[in-house]
């Protein structure tokens, strides 16, 4: 199940059943099921809480994934991705002006970007972010078709 909440924010304009859907596609193409996935939205003042007090991370982020992969491997599902990833809108804004993308872009990309990281690629090792960026661009692609 995917479900999509707020902390501090409103709801993005998200259409959801598109975006599971897409999730659970871009999982599929990694070998991967979908178990208990929870996007929570919220302000800078909240993720930079979250890293915080769990990361012992001083700093803002666009996205911080938890994993609890592990949790449904112990209970005989193997390959299913489980997670909570909150998801800083303020920081999205920011990096859509940035980088010269649209808002939803960016959304979208780091959407996915805590779902690559529950399939196992990461982005803090050498080469790492360019695997990362190109699998977010392949999965991008996959939306807007």
């Amino acid at each position: 199940m995917i479900s999509y909440t707020t902390d501090g924010v409103k709801m993005p304009k998200i259409r959801r059943r598109e975006i599971s859907a897409w999730v659970k596609a871009v999982a599929a193409s990694y070998g991967k099921k979908v178990g208990d996935i929870g996007y929570i939205f919220c302000d800078d003042e909240k993720i930079l809480e979250v890293n915080k007090q769990y990361l012992q991370h001083d700093y803002y982020t666009d996205i911080i994934t938890f994993d609890y992969c592990e949790d449904f491997a112990m209970m005989g599902k193997p390959n299913t991705i489980a997670g909570d990833l909150f998801i800083s809108l303020d920081t999205v804004r920011t990096n859509s002006e940035q980088q010269g993308t649209t808002y939803e872009e960016e959304l979208h990309r780091v959407i996915i970007h805590g779902i690559l990281h529950l399939c196992g690629i990461n982005d803090k090792g050498p080469g790492e972010r360019e695997i990362m960026e190109a699998a977010e661009n392949k999965a991008l692609k996959l939306i807007k078709n």
